[in-house]
């Protein structure tokens, strides 16, 4: 399915193009296309490549912290820390406060990877934002980053993650 509109297809441009959804859904659509390429180069799934952003940024996170700070289900996430640790790119540890728990650290080569890979998704990134004038980027980025925390946590409401596109449940 795509979620293009034809250029000149104005009919739909005034609801369309006003649904917070569609505009969020269509911004992930493009970045995850040319994003998923990029990170694949660097041996990684976009998944991949998020949570590894996530190890670096704290490298003495749990499991459990891992995967509510990246917003993946624990099983999902224990799924692409193997593929990660599999590529030599983290490490798992047993948590010396509590032997069920495990520690993930992002080994040097994972740091280097995930430098790399970066550097080529924030020129997707900037690609995307061209047309932008630095003030409005910064303005984007502040705000995206406000709306992804609180108001989303308040939005959902404590409702499962569903298929969006699934038909509703009697």
């Amino acid at each position: 399915m795509s979620l293009t509109t034809p250029p000149g297809d104005h009919a739909s441009d005034s609801l369309l193009r006003s649904d917070l959804h569609w505009l969020f859904a269509r911004l992930k659509q493009g970045l995850a296309t040319a994003e998923i390429s990029a990170v694949r180069e660097h041996g990684m799934t976009l998944w991949g490549y998020t949570v590894l952003m996530a190890i670096v940024d704290a490298p003495t996170r749990s499991q459990l912290a891992l995967a509510q700070a990246v917003s993946v289900d624990k099983s999902k996430l224990v799924l692409v820390l193997d593929e990660l640790e599999t590529a030599g790119l983290v490490r798992r540890r047993p948590d010396p406060a509590d032997r069920r728990a495990r520690i993930v650290e992002a080994t040097d080569t994972g740091r280097r990877v995930l430098d790399d890979a970066r550097a080529d998704v924030e020129a997707i990134e900037n690609n995307l934002l061209a047309d932008l004038d630095p003030a409005a980027r910064n303005a984007l980025r502040t705000v995206l980053g406000q709306l992804a925390g609180a108001p989303v946590a308040r939005i959902e409401n404590g409702r499962q993650q569903d298929n969006a596109c699934a038909p509703p449940q009697p």
